[in-house]
């Protein structure tokens, strides 16, 4: 197997140092009194791209042959990997043919065009990344065009693995770095990161995040082998890929201590958190390190933590999903579907008798039934506590005994909200 050295990502580090930016290494006060240790947050989010995915595009394709980059070069990407062949491109004059997602946020596409300028196109294709990079890998080789893998390339590795080498130089004579946590999309930054903090640093803990509803990492380990998982969910879309890497994976098994799975809802959380307390705007995967710590706060006490803060491409249009996510993760925001009685009065009856002082309805949507007794409502409920869900409970089965909780009915939830 080819395998990545301190040498190789030493060397991109020497390419790279005068073309990135050396993000910070932050100590976050609130995250650090919350689990009671010391956190720090790498900051990708403010590279050049606002992702970590321009050191490995950059650093791959100046590894590439000049005469073959006469011809042009093609990746696939949900958003981050393209934004880095795109500004590498623009800056060495190279065209490029980009694949992505059509489910990509519209953010990411204008951003691709924006840093690739006249030197690339887009094509939007595929329901996910791994249709997409199977359209792409067709047309590189149909072009005999040079295909830009976002991960599974020990260039793009080294790139990445860049990032550790930053850390570890602010870090030392400072502090011991116990715990790094890292993403898990395709594998190319934790293959990387983890090689390096390995040489670097033996004692620290390298730890994986995934996606609770894209954990294909997890699923080649499992395996012993990389495998293609039948569906994913969509949401973290930096870090949705069906199928990791081959050398990601043989990497990761050698190097990382421990993988975690994220439920997206928690990144929810996550994301809010860190824009409304730290000002800190982040995307989805690049909030996973940072959701991880919840699952590790006993463990982590005491010790000096350091969360890779992935990417910032978030698009404000999903901000309103994305504090929706929050609130049902939190036990907060609840759906129903529960039978009123056709007739005056009912509605001011279930505020009066059912509801808490302090719950609000968010969602009434009612269609009234000629000749019917009772017609069916959604509604949707938030609490002011977690708690006091039980007895909201209780209370709406005296109403409706036959009521329907949607959280308990995925595919009813999927058709109704």
């Amino acid at each position: 197997m080819l395998k990545l050295t301190k040498e190789k990502i030493d060397e991109a580090y020497d390419v790279l140092k005068e073309v990135v930016t050396k993000t910070p290494l932050q100590y976050d006060l609130q995250l650090s009194q919350k689990y009671q240790c010391n956190v720090y947050l790498k900051r990708e989010d403010l590279q050049k791209v606002r992702s970590f995915k321009l050191r490995g595009a950059y650093y791959a394709i100046k590894q590439t042959a000049p005469e073959v980059l006469k011809n042009g070069v093609v990746c696939a990407s949900a958003g981050n990997h393209a934004q880095g062949v795109a500004y590498t491109c623009h800056e060495m004059k190279v065209p490029a043919t980009i694949f992505m997602p059509t489910t990509t946020p519209q953010q990411k596409v204008s951003q691709v065009k924006f840093f690739g300028g006249e030197q690339v196109t887009v094509q939007l294709i595929g329901d996910t990344f791994d249709a997409s990079a199977k359209a792409a890998k067709e047309f590189a080789q149909n072009q005999q065009q040079a295909f830009i893998d976002p991960f599974n390339d020990l260039d793009i590795m080294a790139g990445q693995g860049t990032v550790a080498v930053e850390i570890f130089q602010e870090a030392r004579g400072q502090f011991q770095v116990d715990y790094l946590f890292s993403a898990i999309g395709g594998g190319g930054l934790i293959s990387g990161v983890a090689a390096y903090t390995k040489n670097q640093s033996p004692n620290t803990k390298v730890v994986g995040v995934e996606p609770l509803g894209a954990q294909s990492m997890q699923a080649a380990f499992k395996e012993g082998a990389p495998v293609m998982l039948e569906k994913i969910e969509k949401f973290v879309d930096g870090a949705a890929v069906k199928q990791v890497g081959e050398l990601n994976y043989a990497h990761a098994t050698e190097y990382v201590d421990q993988l975690l799975a994220v439920d997206e809802g928690q990144v929810c959380t996550t994301i809010l958190d860190l824009y409304t307390k730290q000002a800190i705007v982040v995307e989805p995967a690049g909030a996973l390190s940072v959701s991880a710590l919840e699952q590790m706060k006993e463990e982590i006490k005491g010790k000096n933590v350091v969360c890779i803060i992935s990417g910032g491409n978030n698009d404000i249009n999903r901000m309103e999903e994305i504090e929706e996510r929050s609130l049902i993760f939190e036990g907060l925001k609840h759906y129903f579907v529960i039978n009123f009685p056709q007739r005056p009065g009912a509605l001011r009856e279930f505020v009066t008798d059912i509801l808490g002082p302090d719950d609000d309805i968010t969602r009434f949507e009612y269609t009234k039934k000629v000749n019917r007794g009772t017609g069916p409502v959604i509604l949707g409920i938030l609490l002011k506590e977690r708690q006091e869900l039980p007895n909201l409970l209780k209370k709406i089965a005296t109403f409706d005994p036959n009521y329907i909780d949607l959280s308990q009915n995925p595919s009813l939830y999927a058709l109704l909200v």
